[in-house]
């Protein structure tokens, strides 16, 4: 029996994704560390920034807010998230992170199962912030 390959990822290894909004690092993934079902990373929203709003057809998405407070609206309904609490959102739910507040905010998420293919796992449903960002390979 061989023994998996164990890779220790950083932040700063991985490059930030600004397209959709705030700085988002895409750390244990099929391009890091080969997982095969799901992904995990970190996101940071300055005050009044976004992440624009999104689907994923296939995936359920979990968050976890470590500092900050953040505004999610899932399906135009809003839900404030504070310091220590965590959310899933369901399968091809659309939903609109905003920071309303005036600090830094930092949000830990994972997203499983993984979509068939990269290029299926995600759905943008309105104008991206920085649409000229190339945005780094997740898959």
């Amino acid at each position: 029996m061989s023994t998996p390959l164990i890779n220790k990822i950083t932040a700063q290894d991985v490059a930030a994704n600004r397209r959709r909004g705030g700085d988002i690092r895409v750390l244990l993934s099929p391009k890091t560390v080969a997982s095969t079902s799901g992904f995990f990373g970190v996101l940071t929203l300055e005050a009044g920034e976004f992440i624009s709003e999104h689907r994923h057809p296939y995936s359920e998405e979990f968050l976890y807010v470590v500092r900050g407070s953040l505004l999610m609206r899932i399906e135009g309904r809003p839900i404030r998230l504070e310091p220590g609490d965590s959310l899933m959102v369901p399968i091809n739910e659309r939903h609109r992170l905003e920071n309303d507040g005036d600090h830094q905010a930092f949000v830990v998420f994972h997203l499983s199962p993984l979509a068939p293919r990269p290029d299926l796992g995600h759905v943008d449903c309105e104008p991206l912030p920085n649409p000229d960002e190339a945005a780094p390979h997740v898959g």
